[in-house]
This record gives C-alpha cells, sequence and structure tokens, in this order.
C-alpha cells in the first residue's frame, strides 16, 4: 500500500537536514571520537530536584490520563510567567499544555490554516519548519532574511509572498543563527499580519538566552494579542528536552479549539511531567539563569575567539548558536562541514540545512564543556585559513 502524499511530501523531497547529524552519530557508534557541535542539546542534564518532582508525582498516583488543556496548576504558572515576562494580561484560559515546542508548531498551524492555504515562514529556519507546516496540509511558503541585512526580516520580502496567505512563522532569539529581532523588524512585522489578516506564530522557545539587548513578543504590540499564537517549552529554560513539555498562548477562542484537536491527536501530557514543569517554574528566574550562564559565556568567548582568528560570525543576541559565513573558502556550508568531520571529527551543521539563506555559512551549537569547544572552534578555524588561502 501506499502512503499519503501529506506524509510522503514532509521533507518536500530533498533532505530532511540532518546528514551531518546522523553521520556523526554513526562515527560515535563505531568508537570514534567526535566533538558535536550540532543539535541543541545542553551539556547539563535535567536538575535533579526537578527530576525528584517528577518521580514524587508518579509514585504519588499522576499516571493517569493526562488533564487537557493542562493541569490548572501549570496553566496557571505559564500564564503568569507570560504575564510578568511580557506585561499582557495573561490567564490559564490563553494557555495550552503541549508535548513539547514541536506538538505546539503543529498545532498552531492546524489552527490558523485550512489544507492550501499558503503558511509563511522565515528562512534561515529551524529544519523542521516547513515539514510541519506541510504536515497540517498547508503550503509551506520561505520568506528570505537576507545575510546583507544581518538575517533580520525584511517586511517588503514577506509582503511580496504573503499573497493567499494565513500565517507567518518567525522565531527570536533565532535559530540557526541567534539573531534577535529588533523592535522595528517585529513593529513591521506586527503592521504587515494586521494589514494582510495574517495569524502570527511567534516560535519563542528561546526567550531565556537573551545575550544582547531585551526580548521583545509580537504579542505585546497593539492589536496582535488577537492574532498571535506564541510557542515556549521548557525545552531550553530548563534544560528538560527530553520531558517533551511546552505550549501555546493565544486568543481564549483558538485555545479552546486547540484543546479539542489535543483531545483527538495528543490526548495531551504525562501528569507527573507537568507536574515537574510546575516545579520547575516555581524556582524562578535564579533556575532560568543558571540554565542559560554557560551559552552567555561561551557566546561571548566563541565569538572574540572566531573574530580574533578572522572568520566572519553573523550578529548575534542570543540562542546556544552561532552562525558562521564561510563563503570565502569557496565550499558550500555542506561540504564544509562535510571536510570538518571526515578530517577533524568536528560535527557543525550546514548553513544549508536550515534554507537557501544560509548557503555558504555554518552553525556551531555551544553545547560542550568550554574547553572542548575552544579547541574545536580553532581546529575548525585553521581549516577556515587553509581553504580561503587556497581559494584566493
Amino acid at each position: 500500500m501506499k502512503v499519503s502524499k501529506r506524509i510522503e511530501g514532509l521533507t518536500g523531497g530533498g533532505s530532511d537536514g540532518w546528514d551531518i547529524w546522523r553521520k556523526a552519530r554513526e562515527m560515535k557508534a563505531a568508537g570514534l571520537d567526535v566533538i558535536e557541535l550540532t543539535i541543541g542539546e545542553h551539556d547539563r542534564r535535567t536538575e535533579p530536584a526537578i527530576l525528584d518532582a517528577m518521580h514524587a508525582s508518579a509514585r504519588g498516583g499522576h499516571t493517569g490520563y493526562a488533564a487537557l488543556p493542562g493541569t490548572n496548576e501549570l496553566r496557571d504558572a505559564v500564564a503568569r510567567r507570560v504575564a510578568r515576562r511580557t506585561g499582557v494580561k495573561t490567564t490559564r484560559d490563553n494557555v495550552l499544555v503541549t508535548p513539547g515546542g514541536q506538538a505546539a508548531l503543529f498545532a498552531a498551524h492546524c489552527a490558523a490554516c485550512d489544507p492550501g492555504d499558503s503558511a509563511l515562514y522565515i528562512d534561515p529556519y529551524y529544519a523542521t519548519y516547513p515539514g510541519t507546516i506541510r504536515g497540517t496540509g498547508a503550503v509551506a511558503v520561505p520568506v528570505q532574511a537576507r545575510a546583507e541585512r544581518g538575517f533580520q526580516p525584511d517586511p517588503a520580502d514577506i509582503a511580496a509572498r504573503a499573497e493567499g496567505a494565513r500565517s507567518l512563522l518567525i522565531n527570536s532569539p533565532n535559530n540557526p543563527t541567534g539573531v534577535v529581532y529588533t523592535h522595528e523588524t517585529l513593529t513591521g512585522i506586527a503592521t504587515l499580519a494586521t494589514e494582510r489578516e495574517l495569524w502570527l506564530i511567534s516560535d519563542e522557545v528561546y526567550d531565556t538566552q537573551v545575550w544582547e539587548g531585551d526580548h521583545l513578543s509580537p504579542r505585546q504590540l497593539p492589536g496582535m494579542e488577537t492574532r498571535t499564537l506564541v510557542i515556549g517549552s521548557l525545552s531550553k529554560s530548563h534544560a528538560m528536552t527530553g520531558s517533551r513539555l511546552g505550549w501555546i498562548v493565544g486568543p481564549e477562542e483558538a485555545i479552546d479549539h486547540l484543546a479539542n484537536l489535543s483531545t483527538h491527536t495528543t490526548y495531551g501530557v504525562p501528569g507527573f511531567i507537568q507536574d515537574a514543569g510546575l516545579f520547575a517554574l516555581e524556582q524562578g528566574q535564579g533556575l532560568e539563569d543558571r540554565i542559560g550562564e554557560p551559552f552567555r559565556r561561551r557566546h561571548r568567548d566563541v565569538q572574540d575567539r572566531l573574530r580574533f582568528r578572522g572568520v566572519p560570525v553573523v550578529p548575534s543576541g542570543g540562542a546556544m548558536y552561532l552562525m558562521l559565513d564561510i563563503r570565502a573558502t569557496g565550499l558550500s556550508g555542506e561540504a564544509f562541514a562535510h571536510r570538518l568531520l571526515d578530517e577533524h571529527r568536528i560535527a557543525v551543521m550546514p548553513g544549508e540545512s536550515f534554507g537557501t539563506a544560509a548557503a555558504g555559512h555554518l552553525r556551531v551549537a555551544l553545547t560542550v564543556a568550554d574547553e572542548r569547544l575552544l579547541s574545536a572552534v580553532d581546529t575548525l578555524a585553521d581549516l577556515y585559513d587553509q581553504l580561503t588561502e587556497a581559494a584566493a
């Protein structure tokens, strides 16, 4: 039997962007020592106290069917956190708990788009974005954020592709570039979304990882509260990637319908994981700062090292990544990444994994211990020097 065209076409007929990562994992499985700077996985595990809370909840009996659209206690905690950080009144009725940010992205596009509608997203993008959109039956339409603009999206470029669109997906701080969208950028996007009657889906899973400037949620902007769906998660802020605990914040009517979708798809998040998430949020800003501090430090130190070595770094204000411009080598990001892995056993993600706008770039995840990370960066810079000299 043949599978559906929808599921067969999730990757658009090409690579899903994870080839280097899979190759590095195969090398490690064969016993090779590979420095993995590929995915956004913390090099520290979930805090033991959070796991203790999860264990106590499970042992206490919170192992039955999940509460939908999330436990009232967790939804209240998320609402308080959002209201405190943004100044926008938020209650549990604005919150749907989801199995991680990825499920939230899928659900948000189900709410915003009918099959056949165009759904815009910014390129460079997190590798799952276009497949997530295609999975809902919508048509994934990329809008390039150009390198010469520091990868800040241009509302005029978005407008040029907005005919027939129902939604726009943005991500700030951005994965893969680390760019934090400016107030001017987000105001322009909000104005466009209002004029074109677009749902704005704002992926804010890196909102605690802003190293320069301030985080602005577009839901804060005038008139945007009723047309914005915000994606949040504890994966990055609390090192809970494997717990799969996220949320959508949006208008009450949309959340009501999304709760109905959860009933028919995921059936929610296990109660003991929700209780652990509640405990994590109750630890306050101090825990979030401790989780983020290694990435703040590495972000600064690696940028300084690469600039000293003459490797161009995309101006970045957040997240656990840096993007490097290696076009002067004459190689694509993919060719450079394969060479770095084959010759030096260092795995980074090619810019081409994240769309066409980042071709000729590399994404470096700041996810190993400082000394090992800086050693890998020096090796990368050595290869960059070697290749640029040969290309000159």
